[in-house]
């Protein structure tokens, strides 16, 4: 290449040097409202409030419910109406939309028994009666009915992958603290609930 054909290509450079650099999630998830979050598709029905205000959690669990493919809405707008009721926070579609359903100063309640001691799955030595409702963001994935075994699906995967990254970020939650329902608390012998994701999760690491 000619110095006439460097200096285009220098100048090229630096006329775009945003393209190809991470979305800064740091930064967007301490957001209020509803920001736009590179890779998540998110139908706000509650919105970011100052994160300064929000509940201390801890821990995020996932959940995964025994419901048809096109329940997440239905369940998040329900929380949305009671938030305090048995659920969840942020609901996960098979098709990778996220519902935020409950404004985050709120506790839902879900995993209020928090009573695996068994060490089956992890060493429960520091969750048994402490990874429960009040210390920890519940997200739950829809879609594994009437096959409990069903995986998530990929579009949830992709959007998870996302969305735990961002949630961490917003709360300051360690990557250890990322637990499946059942490392937890017991549930159902059919299958491991939420394993697969929050193993994933825990891979991918920071």
């Amino acid at each position: 290449m000619n110095l006439r054909g460097l200096a285009v290509a220098f100048a090229i450079a630096v006329s775009f040097p945003v393209f190809g650099q991470t979305p800064d999630l740091q930064t967007i998830a301490k957001q209020s409202g509803t920001p736009d979050i590179p890779g998540l598709k998110i139908v706000w029905l509650s919105p970011w409030g100052d994160v300064a205000k929000a509940h201390p959690w801890k821990n995020i669990i996932v959940h995964q419910t025994e419901g048809p493919a096109g329940s997440a809405r239905g369940g998040a707008e329900a929380q949305h109406k009671n938030p305090t009721r048995r659920g969840v926070m942020v609901w996960v579609e098979t098709d990778g939309t996220v519902y935020w359903a409950v404004a985050d100063n709120l506790v839902p309640t879900h995993t209020d028994g928090a009573d695996r001691n068994d060490n089956k799955y992890i060493d429960n030595s520091r969750t048994y009666h402490q990874v429960n409702k009040d210390t920890s963001i519940g997200v739950e994935f829809a879609g594994n009915y009437p096959d409990v075994t069903r995986p998530a699906t990929q579009a949830q995967i992709d959007a998870w992958k996302v969305l735990v990254k961002v949630l961490r970020a917003r709360y300051n939650i360690p990557l250890d603290h990322v637990y499946a329902h059942d490392w937890i608390d017991y549930k159902d012998a059919r299958y491991c609930e939420g394993c697969a994701l929050a193993t994933l999760a825990r891979e991918w690491g920071e």
